[in-house]
């Protein structure tokens, strides 16, 4: 792995670029790389605030847009979940193919839709993928893959979400890999409450410690 560095990169994708902020810390032995929820960008304050307490366990952190701007005013797109995996697949291998990040174990956290886009890359790429973090997702976008998925996998969902929890509970039974569901008691779905993102950040950088290496 490269020594701390912060690079704002362009991932090539078929016939488009798509923007991201890649950060890695000295030694780090993997990068966890991010898939937003609609509507959102690698700009993500959530997103950022868990990449942060990632980066302070000594992983590196690829967050970047599954769309472009164009594509994003496009609203069907951001829930087409064959593409957002599509994308996420080719950013991992993009990372792969990066003399700095060649040898880089990979895990993803994915949130609401994103998370569909985690767990259907998760299974697409099986022992290649190292771990998936799951934060409000929408994991029922990916049901019918998750008996394929072999990464260990934790879903974070709030309390206070009951549709998402019950989702989340409904998945978790049908993965056959190494598998937790964390309940961040009366959260709802964005974890807007006090201490509500520091608790999803602390979980899954845990999470990421002990399976990216």
């Amino acid at each position: 792995m490269a020594p701390r560095s912060e690079t704002l990169v362009s991932i090539p994708v078929d016939d488009v670029t798509l923007e991201g902020m890649l950060e890695i810390p000295a030694d780090a032995p993997g990068v966890v790389v991010f898939a937003h929820g609609s509507g959102s960008s690698r700009k993500s304050p959530r997103n950022n605030f868990v990449a942060d307490v990632i980066r302070d366990r000594g992983l590196g952190t690829l967050l970047f847009d599954l769309l472009t701007e164009e594509e994003d005013r496009i609203r069907d797109n951001r829930f087409d979940i064959p593409l957002l995996t599509d994308r996420l697949v080719a950013a991992t291998e993009w990372l792969w193919d990066r003399e700095a990040t060649r040898d880089a174990s990979v895990g993803y956290f994915g949130s609401s839709t994103g998370a569909a886009s985690a767990l259907r890359a998760a299974a697409r790429l099986q022992d290649a993928v190292d771990a998936v973090v799951s934060r409000g997702g929408r994991v029922d976008m990916a049901s019918d893959v998750l008996d394929e998925v072999r990464a260990p996998t934790l879903f974070i969902v709030g309390g206070g979400d009951t549709q998402v929890l019950e989702l989340n509970r409904e998945a978790k039974a049908q993965l056959s890999c190494e598998k937790d569901l964390h309940v961040v008691e009366g959260a709802g779905h964005l974890f807007e409450g006090e201490g509500e993102l520091e608790e999803v950040a602390d979980v899954a950088a845990d999470w990421f410690a002990r399976t990216v290496k």
